[in-house]
């Protein structure tokens, strides 16, 4: 069977398409959701202005969003920015503790033993999972509430079960990975530059 050729078209409009559906789920989630950004900027900055750090997890393409939002707290993401570094911890980053975990407790435990040993009041941990339904994430999640720590989502479809292990979330309302990651990275980048100009503000980082 000969495979089948698209035309140059065809690609064309598929792109158009797929701009087009990532443009809008941004802007639904900008008009309806900018609220819900603010009050994770606000708790994340006051945890850091405590002294706490902020502590995030995710699975595959999530699991490097963790770590893509951790280095522009911990480095910096404005180039023209230049300040001390903010407490920023991307679980997934250790393969010898991840594979240990998951040959001997299972791989759905590792987040939340990594809660329960290294998060105290008053970090913060945001949870990533573009279905809401991860069991890792979720049970990580409610580890840092009984632990007292603050609870974020960065979540996807309808929020999942996740939803209700968070003190404050962001639902992307789509079924689709590629898409919700896409607001999710948006999300991050928006929290990261917002959390820099509040501490500005407040004294606590100097640029």
């Amino acid at each position: 069977m000969q495979p089948t050729k698209h035309s140059q078209a065809d690609l064309l409009a598929q792109v158009d398409l797929l701009f087009e559906d990532s443009i809008v789920l941004k802007r639904k989630v900008q008009q309806t959701q900018a609220p819900i950004i603010i009050q994770m900027a606000e708790v994340i900055a006051e945890a850091l202005r405590l002294g706490g750090k902020i502590l995030l997890c995710g699975n595959g393409g999530s699991a490097a969003d963790a770590q893509h939002i951790a280095a522009e707290l911990l480095i910096r993401l404005r180039p023209h920015v230049n300040r001390e570094g903010l407490a920023a911890l991307a679980l997934a980053t250790d393969p010898s503790s991840l594979t240990a975990c998951g040959n001997d407790y299972g791989f759905e435990t590792y987040y939340e033993r990594m809660v329960c040993t290294l998060g105290k009041p008053p970090d913060i941990l945001i949870g990533i999972t573009t279905s809401g339904n991860s069991p890792n994430i979720i049970r990580a999640l409610q580890a840092a509430q009984k632990k007292q720590l603050k609870t974020l989502g960065l979540l996807g479809c309808d929020g999942g079960k996740a939803l209700e292990a968070c003190d404050l979330a962001l639902v992307v309302p789509s079924k689709t990975t590629g898409r919700i990651q896409e607001v999710h990275i948006t999300v991050g980048h928006i929290l990261a530059e917002l959390v820099e100009d509040l501490l500005q503000k407040s004294g606590h980082l100097t640029f």
